[in-house]
């Protein structure tokens, strides 16, 4: 069971110790995304936007895109954005979307509004 560090020059690189996503048994763990130099636009359709063309970068690093996405987690600075946030999420699936949850939490990494990790199969 060997592990691979997924790493795409596009997406953002980690702000910590930790890997921008994890593949391993065609399972790929991608650690959440933010679009910091969007953040501080006050639109937050572009914030969320360029999130989830981070997420397509690193995706893509690993051989595979949106619809392998099987679970996804957003974390949101206020949920009074969760229509917006999440009319923009919904164009990236077509089809069958994946499971997901939505938070609103205290606080995100580098005072962004917005944060997304998934979990994508590629069988």
């Amino acid at each position: 069971m060997a592990k691979k560090i997924i790493f795409s020059e596009k997406a953002p690189a980690p702000i910590g110790p930790y890997s921008q996503a994890v593949l391993i048994n065609g399972t790929l763990y991608v650690s959440g995304q933010i679009a910091l130099e969007l953040a501080t636009s006050g639109d937050i359709k572009a914030e969320a936007k360029g999130v989830m063309e981070n997420l397509g970068y690193i995706l893509e690093a690993a051989g595979m895109d949106y619809s392998h996405i099987v679970k996804s987690s957003i974390f949101l600075k206020d949920m009074n954005d969760f229509a917006q946030v999440n009319e923009v999420y919904g164009s990236f699936f077509t089809s069958e979307p994946p499971a997901r949850e939505t938070v609103q939490v205290a606080r995100l990494p580098k005072d962004v509004n917005v944060e997304i990790s998934v979990v994508a199969v590629k069988e």
